[in-house]
C-alpha cells in the first residue's frame, strides 16, 4: 500500500509537471509538438533483441528495429517491413524475401541479407543464451545448431543469394513464419555495431547505449533516464519516414498502477499499460470513457518448479490448480474483466480450443493432498509464491494464496520482486511458484504449447516430454490438415496438463486509458503497437470526472 507521504510526493510532482509547462500538460504540449507520451509497465531488461523476452522491452524495440514483416495493427496481417515482398515455393518449404533496397541503418549503411544471416545465426548460436531460440527452429538445422549438435552455422536453412534476396528453407510447411518476422527475437542487428562493442554472442553489451546504438526502424534512441524514461525520436532514414506521423515518443516504467492513472488523468499521459482493476468500474460508468478494453491472445498462470519438492509431486501440483476457485477470482478480486482459463492456450485461437481436464473441485484437491502425505495440511513443507512488482499481481496472489489455505489448510508465503529481479529468478529457476504470463508473438495455437518443450528457453518449469516434444516440433508441422494439426495439438495440450507443471488462472483483455486525441492504434488481438501507423489529433480533448 501506498504510504500517504508517498501519494503526498506524488501528487506534488504531477503539480509541477502541469506548472513546469506554463499551465500546459504533457499531453497538450506532445499533441502540439508531436510527441506521445506512453506508460509501458516495467523498466525494460534491455533493448538487444536477442536477449530480452518481456512485454515492455517489445513495444520499445518493435519501434527502433524493424523485422522483414510487420503486423498491420488493424488486421494483424503481415504487411511490408524491410522486406518489400516474399515467394513461397508450391511445398510451402522455401521463402525467399526480397528485401527493400531504400532500407538502411540509422547511421546510413543498407540493410542487406547478410545481416539477416548474420544474426539468426548469433540468434541461434548456443553460447547467446537466447531464450527465443526456438522461433527460428522450422529453419533446416536451426534446432541441430542452437542446441550444439550441429557447429557449422552454414549448415542453417537461411541464405543470402545477393544484398537484397534472402532465402529461407523449412523443414515442414511453416502457416505462422511470416508473422515471425515481426518477432524481436527475428530481426537483424548491425554486426559491426554489435561486435564493435563486445563478442559476437556477449550479453548486455555497450552496442545498445544511446550513444551506440545503430538501428533499422522509424525511430532511434535519443534518451535513456534509469527508471524514469526512455525517448525515442523519428529516424529520418528509415524508408518510409515520409509515412511516420510522430516526432518522438516516450516510454515511461509504471509499475505503480495507481500513480499511472494519477499520471493520466494530469495529462501527463496519453497512453496507460494496465488499469487498476479498483477503477475499472469508476471508467467503464463514464458517458465518454478514455477506457479501451479488448480481448487479448494471452493466458495468465503460475509456474511450478517441478524440480522443487513438494511440487515434484504431480498430485500436488493439480491439488493446488483445483483449489483455485478461478470463476470467482475473476467475478470479484477481477472486477470480471478477465476470463477463467483451464489450460495454455486461450479458446479460439485461430479456430483451436484447447481440452479442459480440471476444474474448481475441492473435494479431489483435498484427496490429492492427502495422497501426496499432507492430509489436512499436516506435515506441509511450506511454498513461496514469486510475482513481479504489480498491485494488480499482488491481488491476485493474495486471493489465491487465501483459497489454497481455505481448500487446503496450507500456507504459502507471497514474494514481491522488481522486474528485473524477478525475470532472473525465473530464468535461473530461482523460486517455486511464479506468476507469468504470456501473450502470443502470433495468432496460432503452436505459440503457446511450444513454451514446453524440452529445455526450451521459456520452459522454466522442470517439465520435459519426449512425446509431447516429438508432437509439438515433427508431427504437428508435418500433418497434412489443419484439423489434424489441430487434434494434434489437443493431444499434446492434455498431456501437459496432466502433467500440471503449470496453473492456468485467466486469458487476458487488454486495458488501456487512452487519450482521445490517439489516433491509429486499434485495439487488437495481441495488443500490438505499430508505431509507423500513430498520431495525434490536438483538436481532441478529454474531459474527466
Amino acid at each position: 500500500m501506498t504510504s500517504p507521504l508517498l501519494r503526498l510526493i506524488s501528487i506534488t510532482l504531477l503539480a509541477c509537471l502541469t506548472a513546469c509547462t506554463g499551465g500546459e500538460s504533457k499531453v497538450e504540449q506532445g499533441n502540439r509538438e508531436g510527441v506521445l507520451h506512453y506508460g509501458n509497465g516495467s523498466e525494460p531488461q534491455g533493448l538487444d533483441p536477442h536477449v530480452v523476452t518481456g512485454v515492455p522491452e517489445n513495444k520499445i524495440i518493435r519501434s527502433l528495429f524493424e523485422g522483414l514483416a510487420v503486423k498491420n495493427p488493424y488486421t494483424l496481417e503481415p504487411e511490408p517491413g524491410v522486406a518489400e515482398s516474399w515467394d513461397i515455393s508450391e511445398d510451402g518449404k522455401t521463402i525467399t524475401f526480397h528485401l527493400n533496397p531504400k532500407a538502411r541503418w540509422s547511421n546510413g549503411d543498407t540493410v542487406t541479407a547478410s545481416d539477416y544471416v548474420w544474426s539468426w545465426h548469433r540468434a541461434l548460436n548456443p553460447n547467446m543464451g537466447n531464450q527465443y531460440a526456438y522461433m527460428l527452429y522450422p529453419l533446416v538445422n536451426a534446432e541441430a545448431y542452437a542446441t550444439g549438435k550441429l557447429e557449422d552455422p552454414n549448415e542453417v536453412g537461411v541464405k543470402a543469394v545477393d544484398d537484397h534476396t534472402l532465402v529461407v528453407s523449412l523443414n515442414a510447411p511453416t502457416p505462422y513464419f511470416i508473422q515471425l518476422m515481426d518477432h524481436y527475437s527475428t530481426f537483424a542487428v548491425h554486426p559491426e555495431t554489435v561486435t564493435k562493442h563486445g563478442g559476437a554472442t556477449d550479453r548486455f553489451t555497450p552496442w545498445t547505449r544511446v550513444e551506440n546504438m545503430v538501428s533499422n526502424g522509424p525511430f532511434v534512441l535519443t534518451e535513456w533516464k534509469l527508471n524514469r524514461y526512455i525517448r525515442i525520436e523519428k529516424n529520418p532514414l528509415y524508408w518510409n519516414a515520409d509515412n511516420v506521423k510522430l516526432n518522438a515518443v516516450i516510454f515511461y516504467p509504471t509499475e505503480n498502477l495507481t500513480s499511472e492513472e494519477r499520471m493520466f488523468r494530469a495529462g501527463q499521459l496519453h497512453h496507460t499499460n494496465e488499469v487498476p482493476l479498483d477503477k475499472l468500474p469508476v471508467y467503464k460508468a463514464m458517458p465518454k470513457s478514455p477506457l479501451v478494453q479488448a480481448p487479448y491472445l494471452g493466458t495468465y498462470y503460475y509456474l511450478l518448479n517441478t524440480d522443487r519438492a513438494p511440487l515434484d509431486d504431480v498430485r500436488v501440483r493439480k491439488a493446488l490448480s483445483m483449489a483455485v476457485d478461478r470463476d470467482t477470482l475473476v467475478s470479484t478480486v477481477l472486477q470480471g474483466a478477465y476470463v477463467s482459463a483451464y489450460s495454455i492456450t486461450p479458446p479460439d485461437t485461430l479456430g483451436y480450443y484447447p481440452p479442459k481436464t480440471f476444474g474448481y473441485d475441492p473435494n479431489k484437491a483435498r484427496a490429492l493432498l492427502a495422497e501426496a502425505g499432507y492430509p489436512n495440511g499436516e506435515n506441509w513443507p511450506g511454498l513461496e509464491l514469486t510475482y513481479n512488482t504489480s498491485e494488480n499481481h499482488r491481488k491476485v496472489a493474495v486471493a489465491i494464496q487465501q483459497m489454497w489455505k481455505d481448500v487446503l489448510n496450507i500456507e504459502v508465503t507471497l514474494a514481491n520482486q522488481e522486474w528485473k529481479v524477478y525475470l532472473d529468478s525465473v530464468n535461473q529457476m530461482n523460486f517455486q511458484i511464479a506468476r507469468r504470463g504470456w501473450i502470443g508473438d502470433y495468432v496460432d495455437p503452436n505459440n503457446f504449447l511450444d513454451l514446453f518443450i524440452s529445455g526450451g528457453g521459456n520452459n522454466n518449469t522442470g517439465y520435459s516430454n519426449p512425446e509431447y516434444d516429438d508432437i509439438i516440433l515433427r508431427r504437428a508441422p508435418s500433418a497434412p490438415t489443419r484439423d489434424e494439426r489441430y487434434s494434434l495439438f489437443r493431444e499434446a495440450e492434455t498431456m501437459l496438463m496432466e502433467s500440471m507443471p503449470i496453473i492456468p488462472i485467466y486469458t487476458y483483455t487488454s486495458k488501456h486509458l487512452t487519450h482521445p486525441s490517439v489516433k491509429g492504434m486499434p485495439s487488437n488481438l495481441m495488443d500490438s503497437l505499430n508505431i509507423r501507423y500513430v498520431w495525434l489529433d490536438p483538436s481532441e480533448t478529454l474531459e474527466l470526472e
